[in-house]
């Protein structure tokens, strides 16, 4: 398998338990998670050596975050220590009609206030096959930004694949700011990642006829934006979820892959009851990067998304599942038959 890097924020999250409101809570579960972190846990889970890039506070809950990934068997050597404190972020999980919230708590947080010159990046891409960010981390912060393409340079210059998953986020920044910084970005991307509001938000790019809200998705839409994207910044793959929002806990889940010449679609999967669906995103670009390096492209979007599909049932930002787990489900068995 490979050594693969991702490079982000891991968080601590603070989720109310059993459905409850914020103003209901007495408490809250605790777990940790980020976009990047949560791709690195789901590589490690198929068999790869997974590398997770970061800056903690050289204190307990830096400790705890640390292993948080350490469980999983995702690689700690990179992850510098300093900085006055972790990102948090608050969850409120929905239920039916009433979405789920998050309020954030990250502003000056170790890796947004950190130097990026601190990181030795020829050491950390020596020997890796693949580097992986998100459109959340440079929205964290200037230097943060600075960081991901000090990176992302690095990564080209060492031969390294480079995937994104665009991942806009409205409380970090705006479209204007996320474009700047993003459309720089994609010089060095080889695989991008992306939904329909990502695409629109971060780089300009919206399908016709699209309401996700209603259940209603068409597919061409994307294929022309695909072809669009491909062109100004000559991306190898593009792919895309497609998420049916019936409610906050029933959606339909599938995918799409553009590989320059030909589109492959997934199957479908509908997801009823959700048990959590922060981390979907993620799990779906942990499985496709792992699909890429080991199947041809039909198959790695199959297992692409029947690795976000099994993340849904699973409380938490990580993905804990297995390959053999996510081929039995791509492969038909969606029986949930108590396994003995």
């Amino acid at each position: 398998m490979a050594k693969i890097v991702t490079l982000g924020e891991i968080m601590l999250r603070l989720s109310t338990p059993s459905n409850l409101r914020f103003v209901q809570a007495k408490g809250f579960d605790v777990v940790y998670g980020g976009g990047e972190a949560n791709v690195a846990v789901s590589l490690a889970n198929f068999g790869h050596d997974a590398y997770f890039v970061t800056r903690l506070p050289e204190n307990e809950i830096g400790d705890a975050a640390m292993q948080a990934l350490a469980q999983f068997r995702v690689h700690n050597d990179y992850i510098l220590r300093g900085g006055n404190r972790i990102g948090i972020y608050f969850l409120e999980t929905g239920a039916s009609m009433r979405p789920s919230k998050v309020i954030y708590d990250r502003m000056d947080s170790a890796i947004a206030t950190v130097d990026p010159t601190l990181f030795d990046f020829d050491t950390i891409f020596a020997d890796a096959k693949w580097f992986h960010f998100s459109g959340i981390t440079p929205a964290i912060s200037s230097r943060a930004a600075e960081l991901t393409k000090l990176a992302c340079i690095s990564a080209k210059k060492h031969g390294l694949t480079v995937s994104v998953d665009l991942n806009y986020r409205k409380k970090l920044w705006t479209p204007e700011q996320a474009q700047l910084v993003m459309k720089d970005l994609m010089q060095y991307v080889d695989v991008c990642i992306g939904n329909e509001e990502d695409a629109a938000l971060v780089l300009g790019y919206k399908p016709k006829n699209l309401n996700v809200t209603s259940g209603h998705i068409d597919k061409e839409g994307y294929k022309q934006i695909f072809e669009e994207m491909k062109k100004e910044f000559g991306f190898k793959m593009i792919a895309t979820t497609l998420r049916e929002s019936y409610s906050a806990t029933k959606n339909g889940w599938s995918a799409l892959l553009y590989d320059g010449k030909a589109f492959y679609e997934s199957k479908h999967y509908m997801i009823e009851p959700i048990i959590d669906r922060v981390g979907g995103g993620d799990a779906f670009s942990g499985g496709l990067i792992h699909g890429l390096l080991t199947r041809k492209p039909q198959d790695a979007i199959e297992f692409a998304v029947a690795a976000s599909a099994m993340k849904h049932t699973i409380f938490g930002d990580f993905n804990q599942v297995s390959e053999k787990e996510v081929d039995a489900l791509a492969q038909g068995d969606q029986s949930g038959r108590v396994q003995r």
